[in-house]
C-alpha cells in the first residue's frame, strides 16, 4: 500500500507514520507538511525509514503542483489527521480555521483522488463532539463544532457523488488521546467526553493503528468512535508497536 499522511507533524500523525514504517503491508509512505518531515527516531529497529517520502506543500488551497502530484500518483489511501485543535480554535480567526480545517481538506481530496488508484480510502481525523446536525447548538465552541460537522458531512458526501472511482472514506471521532509523556487528561475533560456516550480516550498507538487497518483493508463503518477504535487498534497491534 501506498500511504498519504498530512499532518504528519503532529501527535496523531507522527504516530502514523511510526507505526507504518514498522507495517511490511505498507509500501511507502508520502508526508505531506509544510516543512521536511524527518523519519522518526522512535520507530524500532524493524521498520523501514527508507519507504519515507516527505513533501512539502506551500499553497493548501489552490490546486497541487506537479512535484507534489507526481508523489502522491497511484496512492492507495489517505490519513489525514491536519486540523486546529479546538484550544487553539480559542485564539485564532475563525476565517482561518475554516480554511485549514475545511477548505485544505475538500481541495486535496479532489487533488488526491485525480491521481489515486481505485479505491482510495482517506480516514479524516476528526473528534467525537464535532457535530453533523447543522440544527443543533452545541453547548460549547459551537462554531467551531459545526464547522468540523460540515466538513465531516462534504468529505463523506464528496464519496457518494464519485461512487464510481471507488473512494471510500469514514472519520475517526476520538475523545481524548492519551499519549506517554502527555499531560494527563483531566477529569472534567474526561466527564464532558463521557457525556457523548462513547469511550472517553484513546491510546494514540490504537488511533493510528485503526487509521492504518481501515486504509489497508477496507473502510468497515462511519464514524468510528472511541470504542471502535480501541477495539480495532488493540486487536491488530503487537505489544512491541505501542508508543512508549
Amino acid at each position: 500500500m501506498k500511504l498519504i499522511v498530512v499532518g504528519a507533524t503532529g501527535l496523531v500523525g507522527s504516530e502514523v507514520i511510526r507505526l507504518a514504517l514498522r507495517n511490511p503491508s505498507v509500501a511507502s509512505v508520502v508526508a505531506i507538511a509544510r516543512k521536511p518531515v524527518p523519519a522518526p527516531t522512535n520507530a524500532g529497529p524493524e521498520a523501514q525509514t527508507s519507504k519515507l517520502q516527505s513533501v512539502v506543500l506551500e499553497n493548501w488551497t489552490d490546486p497541487y503542483p506537479e512535484d507534489v502530484i507526481q508523489h502522491i500518483k497511484d496512492a492507495d489511501a489517505c490519513i489525514w489527521a491536519l486540523g486546529v485543535t479546538p484550544t487553539q480554535s480559542k485564539d485564532m480567526d475563525f476565517a482561518a480555521v475554516t480554511t485549514i480545517c475545511h477548505d485544505y481538506t475538500l481541495n486535496a481530496l479532489t487533488n488526491m483522488t485525480a491521481h489515486a488508484r481505485n479505491p482510495f480510502r482517506f480516514i479524516y481525523t476528526s473528534g467525537v463532539a464535532a457535530e453533523r446536525d447543522q440544527a443543533k447548538t452545541p453547548p460549547f465552541l459551537a462554531e467551531y463544532l459545526l464547522m468540523r460537522g460540515r466538513t465531516e458531512t462534504a468529505i463523506l458526501e464528496f464519496a457518494t457523488q464519485h461512487a464510481d472511482r471507488g473512494i471510500e472514506i469514514t472519520v475517526a471521532k476520538p475523545g481524548g488521546i492519551a499519549s506517554p509523556g502527555r499531560e494527563a487528561i483531566g477529569a472534567q475533560f474526561l466527564a464532558l467526553v463521557e457525556s457523548f456516550g462513547h469511550t472517553a480516550t484513546v491510546h494514540v498507538s490504537e488511533l493510528a493503528a485503526a487509521m492504518l487497518d481501515q486504509c489497508l483493508h477496507g473502510v468497515t463503518k462511519d464514524p468510528l468512535w472511541g470504542e471502535d477504535l480501541v477495539e480495532i487498534g488493540r486487536r491488530v497491534l503487537r505489544e512491541g508497536d505501542y508508543l512508549r
